[in-house]
């Protein structure tokens, strides 16, 4: 994330300045700019909010307007939460993430934020190459300036794989239908075995069983693993049995 700028509009708070400092150092983004920022952007608020990662502002750059901060920016993008005229073809956090990514190392990139109340003006928005909006609900669509950053930056750290990737194991291939049709005789059996069904009538309760464990969508190991238990209630039975005999 060397290669990566956050540049702030205009930042009204410094709780707000502090939070967007901690969000860059989660996600291992240490440039910041500010363009005309409140006269306590450095106040204890920010620097409780930054927490360690309070540097990140004691270093960062000052500008008077958002063209000087850009003065070394070979790709701006501009968030926005409003559509207009002269607001639209818009990236997603995801594809604007794929495109920071894919650019060479040397070419700069920045995301400009603007101001918490307004955001960012018109002609601000003209200086930036790309345009982002976060889809959010309509009833509310303005996002905290750290919140809408760490989408961003998460976006861009996972495509660029500055963050630590998971291992996502996905949806798990279900057993096959006679392998759950064997478990529920071996089921039927031990059940019967223990004297926990109704003799007469085994079934009744057994399709209640049937029903739990065919919506549960079990993995072949999910059944091997019943099994194991069914087979040692099955050994269990056998030994007091035979210690009765």
């Amino acid at each position: 994330m060397n290669h990566l700028t956050i540049i702030l509009v205009r930042p009204q708070g410094p709780i707000n300045i502090g939070a967007v400092c901690r969000v860059m150092m989660n996600f291992g983004c240490t440039r910041l700019r500010l363009v005309s920022p409140c006269n306590a952007y450095k106040s204890l608020d920010a620097k409780k909010m930054a927490l360690s990662a309070f540097h990140i502002l004691e270093q960062a750059q000052i500008f008077e307007t958002l063209e000087l901060a850009l003065f070394d920016v070979h790709s701006a993008y501009g968030t926005t939460r409003r559509f207009g005229k002269y607001r639209k073809d818009f990236l997603t956090p995801a594809s604007a993430g794929a495109r920071i990514e894919a650019q060479k190392p040397e070419h700069h990139s920045a995301l400009v934020l603007g101001p918490e109340d307004t955001g960012l003006e018109t002609k601000e928005l003209a200086l930036c190459r790309y345009f982002i909006t976060i889809p959010t609900h309509d009833g509310y669509p303005s996002m905290n300036l750290s919140h809408a950053l760490a989408v961003l930056l998460y976006e861009a750290s996972l495509k660029s794989g500055a963050v630590k990737k998971f291992h996502d194991p996905g949806v798990k291939a279900p057993a096959r239908g006679e392998e759950l049709e064997s478990m529920f005789a071996h089921m039927r059996k031990t059940l019967l075995d223990i004297d926990y069904l109704d003799p007469q009538n085994p079934d009744h309760l057994l399709r209640t069983y049937r029903r739990i464990f065919s919506n549960a969508g079990l993995s072949s190991r999910d059944v091997r693993i019943i099994r194991g238990l069914l087979s040692r209630i099955d050994w269990t039975e056998s030994q007091r049995r035979l210690n009765q005999s």
